[in-house]
């Protein structure tokens, strides 16, 4: 049944519960079309479960399959799958099953990041639509060879920078740079206050060298959105950080833990704008900001989560235009349960987008190479931290062969 004017109205009463209080025959505000497509997840970890709950519940696909060695993760995914599905999941034995079955129109990569490298080069060879989570690697030359991979791909090819969907941010980038609210921006700051790292099956986030270090880890969302709003390359970074607090004392069969849990950054770009990022990852809270100044505004917008009781503000966007243009402060927000399906709404948007990009063949962003200048800025990061000197992303290129860039 094509949907009309109310397209909105039957997504949400489908969406919301509210499908299953008539029978299919009397069904035309809730009825929806059979999902388009079916996905499988490779590595079905907890953002591999998060990836399936959402791509159900955005109903446009479905999930078909999963492949993990561990077998509590694959009875986690059973459960993620049954909350909005009644079929089964299909198991699959090795990853280039999952990979090659005929059945299956793309590919959902969440396997550990040191693996993400392998797990393209296997899932490019099918020719399926891919979305890999971030990082997209470990490394500045394994960043690089996805990103040729994916041009060379010829389904769609997207990667889980899903910050860029957060409404705070959209909200931003709608502001800045279409906009241009603020006029040419100059400075970007942002800061993430946040818990630990969480525990992983095999622990391998606790170890620089399987998951790239914490700031390209953790902190590539924020570099690929300092990038964006910086609208240049990064020409020199400059960090300090440390291990003050969070598994200083913390072994396993793989060794000492050796990842940050503080950093400050300071990057410098081709075009004159500067960029930094504050982490501290040992506060009992979630907190996000970002403060853009350009050259006749200033926006801030932040994200809390405390844990108090009460109701504070959850998100803010505040606008200060002075005697230019008015000033405004707003609370950008999705529907409560788009926001409870994943970080905050953004995972749900970010597969708006995959669908939407299968549907057209073309895709806006963000591009590998997008992903790609994010594990450098990270990278650059972590060097510049171990060496107590700045990094110049030339000589880093050229270190890792890539003079041509």
């Amino acid at each position: 049944m094509p949907k009309g004017k109310e397209f909105w109205s039957r997504d949400f009463a489908n969406r919301y519960g509210h499908a299953n209080l008539v029978a299919d025959e009397d069904k035309y505000l809730c009825a929806s079309d059979a999902p388009k497509y079916r996905f499988n997840v490779i590595g079905a970890g907890t953002m591999g479960q998060e990836h399936i709950r959402v791509t159900n519940f955005e109903g446009r696909a479905t999930i078909n399959g999963v492949y993990d060695p561990e077998p509590i993760s694959v009875e986690n995914a059973k459960a993620a799958h049954a909350i909005h599905r009644d079929d089964a999941l299909k198991i699959y034995s090795s990853e280039e099953e999952a990979c090659t079955d005929p059945d299956v129109d793309g590919l959902i990569i969440c396997t550990p990041n040191y693996t993400h490298i392998d797990s393209v080069r296997a899932a490019a060879k099918s020719g399926k639509h891919i979305l890999v989570e971030k990082p997209v690697a470990t490394t500045i030359a394994d960043a690089y060879e996805i990103a040729q991979i994916a041009g060379a791909h010829d389904g769609i090819f997207q990667v889980g920078l899903q910050y860029r969907y957060k409404a705070i941010y959209t909200e931003a980038i709608h502001e800045a740079l279409k906009r241009k609210t603020l006029g040419d921006i100059k400075t970007i700051s942002m800061v993430e206050h946040r818990m630990a790292f969480l525990d992983k099956i095999g622990q391998w986030n606790k170890f620089s060298r399987y998951s790239g270090g914490t700031l390209v880890e953790k902190c590539c969302h924020y570099f690929d959105l300092i990038n964006l709003f910086a609208q240049s390359r990064p020409k020199r970074v400059f960090a300090s950080g440390s291990m003050a607090v969070n598994f200083r004392e913390f072994e396993h069969d793989k060794g000492k833990s050796d990842i940050l849990d503080n950093a400050m950054v300071v990057i410098e770009y081709e075009n004159g704008v500067r960029g930094s990022f504050g982490l501290v990852m040992f506060v009992p809270m979630f907190y996000e900001e970002i403060v853009l100044c350009g050259d006749i505004g200033r926006l801030r917008a932040s994200e809390n989560q405390d844990f108090l009781p009460g109701n504070p503000l959850k998100s803010q966007l505040e606008i200060y235009g002075g005697e230019t243009f008015p000033s405004r402060m707003t609370t950008p927000s999705y529907p409560l349960a788009i926001e409870e399906s994943g970080h905050n709404g953004a995972t749900f948007f970010e597969h708006v987008h995959f669908v939407d990009s299968i549907d057209t063949g073309t895709s806006d962003g963000p591009t590998p190479m997008d992903a790609f200048w994010s594990v450098v800025v990270g990278a650059a990061a972590e060097a510049s931290v171990a060496s107590g000197k700045p990094v110049e992303i030339r000589e880093l290129l050229e270190h890792n062969g890539l003079d041509q860039l």
